[in-house]
């Protein structure tokens, strides 16, 4: 009896997807003219607003890779070991093993984003993502024989299978014409794609083979991001993973529909929208630093030791602003100050459009101007 041909890699055409490359022109010039704009104002930051923005998006990137998967890491550990990674000033804690090991990937990353990708590097970055793990059977190589590698929900008795890979004796001819294909399909390569095309097409053949036991959508997004540097000829910092997280549950309903047959224009949709959306967070966050900037500038000297800390305090959280606005409450909590000094120190602020202040009594707020 013929095996019914369920999945995308056991169908005649794999792995020859098809798509309609009209359908994506528009969204790849859009990214080109963003990515554009985007180098363009990182470089008019000041040197000590650009390793800040490169150690918070990779950080946020890291962290929110992992959460999609279901793996909540310690952020301030992140931060601190990608800190680390690019010679920064660290609070030089212990950071535990799967931080250390994301870390140390984003770093590579960013850093190497023209390596070749192959058996080799791949297997490195395995060891990483699984640094510190004991529960598996093969790290830093393909997954071994056993039950068949498959994604499912429901309960035991009743669960749905969304998607199930190739076999494991299957996964090194897969990963071989994989590797055959990335290296094609790059900017230097005789069958080169456009940017975004290539990026979702190598995150959903990546994910389709399923090559390791554990760690395939960290490392197909990964994988995706360097697709992204190589065409664009730099590094990129893009919040990625941060904007799958919100949407995850649209995420893995586009893979499944990807995953049944060859013709992916959907997929390939979705997930150029998803990086045009990561694209415009990470610009917010270059004309946040710019607005940063500009406003300690107007007001050095003109800031007391408490209220500089404030400040400081507040644009840590970034373009979001801090979360239900500045209380007089917190302003106590973050500098010690008595409540009368507080409340001078906070009306001085508004007076030099620091801060904007809404609400009354207990219900008073304030925000950073330059954010409202």
């Amino acid at each position: 009896m013929e095996t019914l041909k369920r999945w995308n890699w056991q169908q005649d055409d794999w792995p020859h997807f098809r798509f309609d490359a009209n359908r994506l022109a528009a969204l790849e010039e859009k990214f080109l003219r963003a990515a554009g704009v985007f180098f363009g104002s990182f470089k008019h930051l000041a040197n000590e607003s650009r390793a800040p923005l490169e150690v918070e998006l990779l950080s946020e990137e890291a962290v929110k890779s992992s959460e999609i998967e279901g793996e909540m890491l310690n952020r301030d550990s992140v931060v601190s070991s990608i800190r680390r990674q690019f010679g920064l000033a660290t609070d030089h804690r212990r950071v535990p093993p799967a931080e250390l090991g994301i870390s140390q990937l984003m770093a590579e990353l960013h850093r190497e984003f023209e390596a070749p990708v192959d058996e080799a590097r791949l297997a490195h970055w395995h060891s990483l993502l699984m640094n510190g793990r004991s529960d598996l059977e093969k790290i830093a190589g393909y997954r071994l024989e056993g039950d068949p590698m498959q994604v499912v929900s429901g309960s035991l008795h009743d669960p749905k299978v969304h998607f199930e890979a190739p076999s494991c004796s299957a996964v090194p001819s897969e990963m071989s014409q994989f590797l055959d294909w990335y290296a094609r399909t790059g900017p230097n390569g005789p069958d080169g794609l456009p940017i975004l095309t290539r990026a979702g097409l190598c995150h959903l053949y990546f994910v389709s083979i399923h090559p390791f036991e554990d760690g395939n959508g960290r490392l197909a997004r990964a994988l995706a991001e360097k697709c992204l540097a190589e065409g664009l000829g730099h590094p990129v910092l893009i919040a990625l993973s941060a904007t799958i997280h919100r949407g995850r549950k649209t995420y893995y309903e586009m893979l499944e529909r990807a995953n049944k047959r060859n013709e992916v224009t959907e997929w390939l949709l979705y997930f150029a929208e998803a990086i045009l959306a990561a694209q415009a967070e990470a610009q917010t966050w270059v004309e946040f630093l710019i607005e940063k900037t500009k406003l300690f500038d107007r007001l050095r000297g003109l800031l007391n030791k408490r209220q500089e800390k404030v400040l400081l305090r507040m644009t840590r959280e970034g373009p979001a602003g801090f979360q239900g606005g500045l209380s007089a409450e917190n302003y106590l909590a973050i500098t010690g100050a008595s409540r009368a000094t507080a409340t001078r120190d906070l009306q001085e602020l508004v007076e030099m459009g620091a801060l904007v202040r809404s609400g009354r009594l207990k219900g008073t707020r304030y925000r950073l101007a330059f954010l409202i």
